[in-house]
């Protein structure tokens, strides 16, 4: 038996590749030396994961970034020069991680060279306090980029499904003409066909009720702002701005740590509700509860959302017998572990559990899933809870 010669080219980018990761010195065992683009990649690399000035083995690297503003800025020029968008978001992620740039963050030039996504403006958010005055236009320019950029990606496809959600809500049996939704109306009554005329004599007509032009639901978001949940909190101010443009849904957004936030008057402009939240903090979510209970007329037409990740730092039995008397009421009672693409983070399995078997289980939920989970919130069917990976 002949066995196929080793692809020469494909076992040096092997090596190659495996020299980047490893990052060099006779202990990587790859032999292989870099150069050119190779040689700046791996020196940006260096920069992020090295170990200080101590002598390097073959899985450590020395350099780093020190808190040079000159000297990170041209740091951020190379990695988005060598590597895609979503590898120099995590990067960054990594570098203020690591590296302790976050202070760097409140000068306005760094701000200008920073790849922005949500956990950027979750930072932000969180240093807001702290910024000088001349950052502060320069930080909400980069969140106005990341939230007009979440609104393409997610407002059209939230109106179209809770558009949808609310009419099939609002159907009526006695329709006038220009209301009957023929679709519907002909599926219900195929077996009223009369083969010899060719046609369908429905017997039951099957509408959109003229309700559509008033309020049908109240919705009302309640959102954990300790530091944990700063994605969460960036996509629910973004769904809840998306919420409050749709006429027929009356929304609510409260943020909560130990206090109580209610943000609803600057729902039209969700970088202004970003700027109202100040990340991080305690929790109490049995008071956050309390507000939001407060706030509901409509019961049976309302839909509360909690998202947290459920660590309590309040009174943990009268938060649930406020759930259980919402539901009790009428309301339907929905609880996100987070709201992001991360799923599930570390959460209170204890309370968790307890909600479930109030009937409100608690799950993650991503961006894309979100639109659906509300229109099922809407209209009173099962949640489309994704499986535990």
């Amino acid at each position: 038996m002949t066995t196929k010669p080793v692809d020469a080219e494909a076992a040096q980018e092997r090596l190659r590749r495996w020299r980047l990761v490893l990052g060099g010195d006779q202990a990587d065992g790859t032999g292989c030396a870099l150069s050119g683009p190779d040689a700046a990649m791996d020196g940006a690399l260096t920069a992020l994961y090295g170990k200080g000035a101590a002598p390097r083995t073959g899985r450590e690297r020395a350099g780093g970034l020190g808190a040079s503003a000159p000297a990170v800025a041209r740091w951020l020029g190379d990695i988005r020069t060598y590597f895609p968008s979503s590898v120099v978001q995590v990067m960054q992620r990594d570098a203020i991680d690591r590296l302790g740039l976050a202070t760097l963050l409140l000068e306005p030039e760094m701000l200008e060279a920073v790849e922005a996504d949500v956990h950027l403006v979750g930072t932000l958010l969180s240093l807001h306090h702290a910024m000088p005055d001349r950052t502060r236009e320069t930080a909400r320019a980069v969140v106005r980029k990341v939230v007009e950029d979440l609104e393409r990606r997610l407002a059209d496809r939230t109106r179209a499904t809770l558009t949808g959600a609310l009419d099939r809500g609002a159907r009526v049996s006695r329709p006038r003409h220009h209301d009957i939704d023929w679709d519907r109306t002909i599926a219900a009554n195929l077996k009223h066909y009369l083969p010899e005329y060719r046609t369908v004599v429905p017997e039951r007509l099957i509408g959109h009720g003229r309700a559509s032009r008033g309020l049908k639901k109240d919705v009302v978001l309640c959102v954990d702002q300790s530091g944990s949940m700063a994605a969460s909190v960036v996509y629910a101010s973004v769904f809840s701005a998306v919420l409050a443009s749709l006429r027929s849904i009356s929304t609510r957004l409260v943020v909560f740590d130990t206090a109580v936030a209610d943000l609803t008057d600057r729902l039209d402009d969700p970088v202004d509700v970003l700027f109202g939240t100040r990340l991080g903090g305690g929790t109490d979510i049995n008071r956050a509860l309390a507000y939001c209970q407060s706030q509901i007329t409509r019961p049976t037409e309302t839909v509360v959302v909690l998202i947290s990740d459920l660590y309590e730092g309040g009174l943990r039995n009268e938060m649930l017998k406020r759930v259980a008397a919402m539901q009790a009421a009428g309301v339907r009672f929905v609880t996100l572990l987070a709201l992001s693409d991360e799923g599930a983070p570390a959460y209170d399995r204890e309370h968790a559990t307890a909600l479930a078997e109030l009937g409100a289980p608690a799950f993650a939920c991503t961006p894309e899933l979100f639109p659906e989970v509300m229109a099922a919130a809407i209209e009173k069917r099962a949640l489309p809870i994704p499986e535990a990976g």
